[in-house]
C-alpha cells in the first residue's frame, strides 16, 4: 500500500486564537492517528497564479489510515472548535509509487 497526504490550503484566517486552539487538539489526533507532519507553514514564495496562504502537509502510512483519522472523533472534536475561524481546502491524495 503506498502511503497518504493531507494537503491542507488555508484561504483566509478569521481567528488566530481559535486556529491555535484546533492546532492543539488536531495535533494530537493526527498524531495518535499514525499522522506525521510534514510541512506547516507559510510559502516562502509563490509561482503561477498560488498565494501566500498558509500550508499543512500530513503523511499517513496508507489511505484508509488518511480517511480514518479525519473522521475519527478526536479530530472531529478539534474540527468544531475549529468552526469557521478559516477558510480552507483540504485534500486526502494517494502518494506516488
Amino acid at each position: 500500500m503506498s502511503k497518504a497526504y493531507w494537503v491542507t490550503s488555508y484561504r483566509s484566517i478569521k481567528d488566530q486564537t481559535v486556529l491555535a486552539a484546533y492546532s492543539v487538539l488536531a495535533t494530537k489526533a493526527i498524531e495518535a492517528s499514525g499522522g506525521r507532519f510534514i510541512i506547516r507553514g507559510i510559502a516562502e514564495e509563490v509561482r503561477e497564479q498560488g498565494m501566500k496562504e498558509r500550508t499543512v502537509v500530513i503523511e499517513f502510512p496508507n489511505f484508509a489510515q488518511a480517511v480514518a483519522a479525519y473522521e475519527a472523533a478526536a479530530y472531529q472534536k478539534a474540527l468544531a472548535v475549529l468552526g469557521n475561524a478559516v477558510e480552507r481546502d483540504l485534500r486526502i491524495v494517494h502518494a506516488v509509487e
